[in-house]
């Protein structure tokens, strides 16, 4: 049951990215040939322990749910990769996602890094990353 748990807030995330046409999502991998601009997208989902964890159960069993998403926006300027930010941003931040028999709180932003240059590929790529987070309890 807790894989199924931590893949429905990973797709929670995702869902509400992919719902914007105008935003090119990738889960984890970006498929070779790819160009920007996009959003590669790593989560994490953790049941985090003492004040985090302000509902785990009676018994001691964690309850309470945080999934992370790790938003790395990227386009061929830091204008680029900015724009992809302010599209990941209006589709994540604030919003209350539905995720059966669990009580959702709204979607919150964590750190942001400025944009970074990438050549390795031999052309330039510009990634800022964006972290954004849910709590979840049943």
């Amino acid at each position: 049951m807790a894989d199924d748990l931590d893949e429905l807030h990973a797709q929670a995330g995702l869902a509400l990215l992919v719902a914007d046409p105008g935003l090119v999502v990738f889960d984890g991998k970006v498929p070779d040939g790819a160009l920007p601009p996009y959003v590669l997208v790593y989560t994490t989902v953790e049941r985090p322990a003492g004040e985090m964890g302000v509902a785990n159960a009676l018994d001691g069993l964690s309850a309470t749910v945080t999934a992370t998403w790790y938003c790395h926006c990227v386009g061929e300027s830091a204008a680029a990769a900015r724009a992809v930010a302010m599209r990941v941003s209006r589709a994540l931040l604030d919003r209350r996602p539905t995720i059966a028999g669990r009580a959702c709180g709204l979607i919150r932003q964590g750190e942001m890094t400025p944009p970074n240059r990438d050549e390795t590929t031999g052309r330039l790529v510009m990634d800022l990353v964006a972290v954004y987070h849910l709590t979840t309890t049943p």
